[in-house]
Protein backbone atom coordinates (compact mmCIF):
# COMPACT_ATOMS: atom_id res chain seq x y z
CA UNK A 1 0.00 0.00 0.00
CA UNK A 2 1.10 3.58 -0.62
CA UNK A 3 2.39 5.67 2.26
CA UNK A 4 -0.83 7.71 2.48
CA UNK A 5 -4.30 6.36 3.07
CA UNK A 6 -6.69 6.96 0.21
CA UNK A 7 -8.96 9.98 0.60
CA UNK A 8 -12.65 9.34 1.12
CA UNK A 9 -15.07 10.14 -1.68
CA UNK A 10 -17.34 13.14 -1.34
CA UNK A 11 -20.25 10.83 -0.45
CA UNK A 12 -18.25 9.19 2.37
CA UNK A 13 -17.26 12.43 4.10
CA UNK A 14 -19.32 13.61 7.05
CA UNK A 15 -19.91 17.24 8.00
CA UNK A 16 -19.86 17.04 11.80
CA UNK A 17 -19.99 20.82 12.06
CA UNK A 18 -23.39 20.90 10.34
CA UNK A 19 -24.67 17.98 12.39
CA UNK A 20 -23.63 19.64 15.65
CA UNK A 21 -25.51 22.79 14.64
CA UNK A 22 -28.65 20.72 14.06
CA UNK A 23 -28.35 18.83 17.35
CA UNK A 24 -27.73 22.10 19.21
CA UNK A 25 -31.26 23.11 18.21
CA UNK A 26 -32.84 19.75 19.05
CA UNK A 27 -31.09 18.79 22.31
CA UNK A 28 -32.85 19.52 25.62
CA UNK A 29 -31.63 22.42 27.74
CA UNK A 30 -28.63 21.54 29.86
CA UNK A 31 -25.08 20.17 29.53
CA UNK A 32 -25.70 18.21 26.33
CA UNK A 33 -27.20 21.22 24.54
CA UNK A 34 -24.20 23.31 25.59
CA UNK A 35 -21.90 20.58 24.30
CA UNK A 36 -23.48 20.77 20.86
CA UNK A 37 -23.70 24.57 20.94
CA UNK A 38 -19.92 24.73 21.40
CA UNK A 39 -19.74 23.39 17.86
CA UNK A 40 -17.25 21.33 15.90
CA UNK A 41 -14.40 22.15 13.53
CA UNK A 42 -15.06 22.34 9.79
CA UNK A 43 -14.47 19.27 7.62
CA UNK A 44 -11.73 21.27 5.84
CA UNK A 45 -9.61 21.59 9.01
CA UNK A 46 -6.27 19.86 8.47
CA UNK A 47 -5.45 16.76 10.49
CA UNK A 48 -2.46 18.55 12.04
CA UNK A 49 -4.68 21.41 13.23
CA UNK A 50 -7.41 19.17 14.65
CA UNK A 51 -7.97 19.17 18.43
CA UNK A 52 -7.70 15.51 19.43
CA UNK A 53 -8.64 13.68 22.62
CA UNK A 54 -7.81 10.00 23.12
CA UNK A 55 -10.52 8.17 25.06
CA UNK A 56 -10.95 4.72 26.51
CA UNK A 57 -13.45 3.22 28.89
CA UNK A 58 -13.87 0.03 30.88
CA UNK A 59 -17.27 -1.59 31.23
CA UNK A 60 -19.03 -4.43 33.02
CA UNK A 61 -19.45 -6.25 29.68
CA UNK A 62 -19.75 -5.75 25.94
CA UNK A 63 -23.48 -5.03 25.55
CA UNK A 64 -24.10 -1.26 25.75
CA UNK A 65 -27.81 -1.81 26.41
CA UNK A 66 -27.20 -4.12 29.36
CA UNK A 67 -23.72 -3.34 30.66
CA UNK A 68 -22.34 -0.19 32.28
CA UNK A 69 -19.33 2.12 32.15
CA UNK A 70 -17.18 1.85 35.27
CA UNK A 71 -14.11 3.88 34.30
CA UNK A 72 -13.11 6.38 31.63
CA UNK A 73 -9.81 8.04 30.74
CA UNK A 74 -8.94 10.84 28.32
CA UNK A 75 -5.66 12.39 27.13
CA UNK A 76 -5.37 15.40 24.78
CA UNK A 77 -2.95 15.20 21.87
CA UNK A 78 -1.95 16.51 18.47
CA UNK A 79 -0.36 14.63 15.59
CA UNK A 80 3.04 15.10 17.29
CA UNK A 81 2.48 15.82 21.01
CA UNK A 82 0.64 13.93 23.78
CA UNK A 83 -0.31 16.29 26.61
CA UNK A 84 -0.19 13.98 29.61
CA UNK A 85 -0.66 16.89 32.00
CA UNK A 86 -4.17 17.25 30.59
CA UNK A 87 -5.13 13.63 31.26
CA UNK A 88 -8.32 12.97 33.22
CA UNK A 89 -9.68 9.77 34.76
CA UNK A 90 -13.03 8.92 36.30
CA UNK A 91 -14.52 5.88 37.99
CA UNK A 92 -18.27 5.31 38.11
CA UNK A 93 -20.23 3.04 40.43
CA UNK A 94 -22.50 0.72 38.43
CA UNK A 95 -26.12 0.07 39.33
CA UNK A 96 -25.57 -3.69 39.29
CA UNK A 97 -22.87 -5.85 40.81
CA UNK A 98 -19.73 -6.59 38.82
CA UNK A 99 -19.45 -10.06 37.32
CA UNK A 100 -16.35 -12.17 37.85
CA UNK A 101 -15.49 -12.32 34.15
CA UNK A 102 -15.28 -8.54 33.73
CA UNK A 103 -13.31 -8.12 36.98
CA UNK A 104 -10.75 -10.59 35.64
CA UNK A 105 -10.28 -8.37 32.57
CA UNK A 106 -10.23 -4.84 33.96
CA UNK A 107 -9.23 -5.73 37.58
CA UNK A 108 -11.50 -3.05 39.03
CA UNK A 109 -13.06 -4.44 42.19
CA UNK A 110 -16.25 -3.74 44.12
CA UNK A 111 -14.26 -2.07 46.90
CA UNK A 112 -12.60 0.36 44.46
CA UNK A 113 -16.02 1.41 43.17
CA UNK A 114 -17.72 1.58 46.57
CA UNK A 115 -17.08 5.32 46.99
CA UNK A 116 -17.21 6.21 43.29
CA UNK A 117 -20.09 8.43 42.08
CA UNK A 118 -22.70 7.09 39.66
CA UNK A 119 -22.08 7.91 36.00
CA UNK A 120 -24.92 10.44 35.96
CA UNK A 121 -23.02 12.52 38.55
CA UNK A 122 -19.88 12.83 36.38
CA UNK A 123 -21.19 12.75 32.81
CA UNK A 124 -21.35 16.58 32.78
CA UNK A 125 -17.59 16.64 33.50
CA UNK A 126 -16.93 14.09 30.77
CA UNK A 127 -18.95 16.19 28.31
CA UNK A 128 -16.85 19.22 29.19
CA UNK A 129 -13.69 17.25 28.34
CA UNK A 130 -15.16 16.08 25.01
CA UNK A 131 -16.34 19.54 23.96
CA UNK A 132 -14.84 20.68 20.66
CA UNK A 133 -12.64 17.58 20.36
CA UNK A 134 -12.29 14.89 17.73
CA UNK A 135 -12.11 11.68 19.75
CA UNK A 136 -9.41 9.05 19.24
CA UNK A 137 -10.46 5.49 20.10
CA UNK A 138 -9.54 1.92 19.23
CA UNK A 139 -12.84 0.35 18.10
CA UNK A 140 -15.48 3.04 17.73
CA UNK A 141 -18.35 0.64 18.39
CA UNK A 142 -17.48 0.40 22.08
CA UNK A 143 -16.91 3.99 23.19
CA UNK A 144 -19.51 5.61 20.96
CA UNK A 145 -22.28 3.11 21.73
CA UNK A 146 -21.74 3.00 25.49
CA UNK A 147 -21.68 6.79 25.76
CA UNK A 148 -24.72 7.08 23.49
CA UNK A 149 -26.68 4.69 25.71
CA UNK A 150 -25.56 6.54 28.85
CA UNK A 151 -26.59 9.86 27.33
CA UNK A 152 -30.01 8.55 26.33
CA UNK A 153 -30.58 7.30 29.87
CA UNK A 154 -29.33 10.45 31.63
CA UNK A 155 -30.25 13.26 29.22
CA UNK A 156 -32.92 11.61 27.07
CA UNK A 157 -31.00 12.59 23.92
CA UNK A 158 -28.09 10.93 22.09
CA UNK A 159 -24.45 11.94 22.47
CA UNK A 160 -22.47 11.82 19.25
CA UNK A 161 -18.90 12.83 18.49
CA UNK A 162 -16.51 12.56 15.52
CA UNK A 163 -13.95 9.80 15.85
CA UNK A 164 -10.56 8.77 14.55
CA UNK A 165 -10.68 5.00 15.04
CA UNK A 166 -7.16 3.56 15.16
CA UNK A 167 -8.56 0.06 14.58
CA UNK A 168 -10.36 1.16 11.41
CA UNK A 169 -7.29 3.09 10.23
CA UNK A 170 -5.09 0.03 10.76
CA UNK A 171 -7.61 -2.18 8.93
CA UNK A 172 -7.30 0.02 5.84
CA UNK A 173 -3.52 0.10 6.12
CA UNK A 174 -2.94 -3.65 6.29
CA UNK A 175 -5.89 -4.94 4.25
CA UNK A 176 -4.98 -7.32 1.45
CA UNK A 177 -7.60 -8.84 -0.92
CA UNK A 178 -6.09 -12.33 -0.63
CA UNK A 179 -7.18 -12.51 3.04
CA UNK A 180 -10.58 -13.70 1.89
CA UNK A 181 -9.02 -16.63 0.02
CA UNK A 182 -6.70 -17.76 2.77
CA UNK A 183 -8.49 -16.42 5.85
CA UNK A 184 -5.31 -15.10 7.42
CA UNK A 185 -6.16 -11.66 8.76
CA UNK A 186 -3.58 -9.96 11.00
CA UNK A 187 -4.84 -9.08 14.47
CA UNK A 188 -6.38 -5.65 14.95
CA UNK A 189 -6.19 -5.75 18.74
CA UNK A 190 -4.62 -2.64 20.22
CA UNK A 191 -1.41 -4.30 21.38
CA UNK A 192 -0.96 -6.16 18.08
CA UNK A 193 -1.37 -2.93 16.12
CA UNK A 194 1.16 -1.16 18.35
CA UNK A 195 3.72 -3.94 17.85
CA UNK A 196 3.73 -3.30 14.10
CA UNK A 197 5.15 0.15 14.90
CA UNK A 198 7.58 -1.09 17.58
CA UNK A 199 5.70 0.82 20.29
CA UNK A 200 6.26 -0.19 23.94
CA UNK A 201 3.98 -2.75 25.55
CA UNK A 202 1.71 -1.62 28.37
CA UNK A 203 -0.56 -3.55 30.69
CA UNK A 204 -3.97 -3.50 29.00
CA UNK A 205 -7.48 -2.78 30.30
CA UNK A 206 -6.90 0.37 32.30
CA UNK A 207 -8.86 3.22 30.72
CA UNK A 208 -6.14 5.85 31.04
CA UNK A 209 -3.32 3.57 29.90
CA UNK A 210 -5.35 2.38 26.93
CA UNK A 211 -6.19 5.99 26.01
CA UNK A 212 -2.44 6.69 25.99
CA UNK A 213 -1.88 3.54 23.91
CA UNK A 214 -4.43 4.70 21.33
CA UNK A 215 -2.88 8.18 21.22
CA UNK A 216 0.60 6.77 20.55
CA UNK A 217 -0.76 4.38 17.93
CA UNK A 218 -2.50 7.20 16.06
CA UNK A 219 0.69 9.26 16.02
CA UNK A 220 2.58 6.30 14.55
CA UNK A 221 -0.13 5.75 11.93
CA UNK A 222 -0.02 9.44 10.95
CA UNK A 223 3.78 9.38 10.67
CA UNK A 224 3.78 6.29 8.44
CA UNK A 225 0.54 6.33 6.48
CA UNK A 226 -1.42 9.58 6.72
CA UNK A 227 -1.12 13.13 5.45
CA UNK A 228 -1.15 15.67 8.32
CA UNK A 229 -2.07 18.45 5.90
CA UNK A 230 -5.13 16.62 4.53
CA UNK A 231 -8.67 17.58 5.56
CA UNK A 232 -9.87 15.85 8.71
CA UNK A 233 -12.95 14.80 6.70
CA UNK A 234 -10.73 12.24 4.96
CA UNK A 235 -10.20 10.40 8.22
CA UNK A 236 -12.95 10.98 10.77
CA UNK A 237 -15.99 8.74 11.25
Amino acid sequence: MSKLLKAKTKEEKQDWQAMFAQWAEEAPEGPLKRYYQAGMITPQTSLQDTPLLALDLETTGLDPKEDEIISLGVIPLSNKIIRCQGAQYWMAKPERSLNAESVTIHEITHSELAEAPPLEAILDQILAALTGQVIVVHCVAIERQFLLEASMKIYGFPLYFPVLDTMDIERHIIYKPWWKRFGRQPSLRLDACRQRYKLPRYKAHHALTDALSSAELLQAQIAHHMDPTADIANYWL
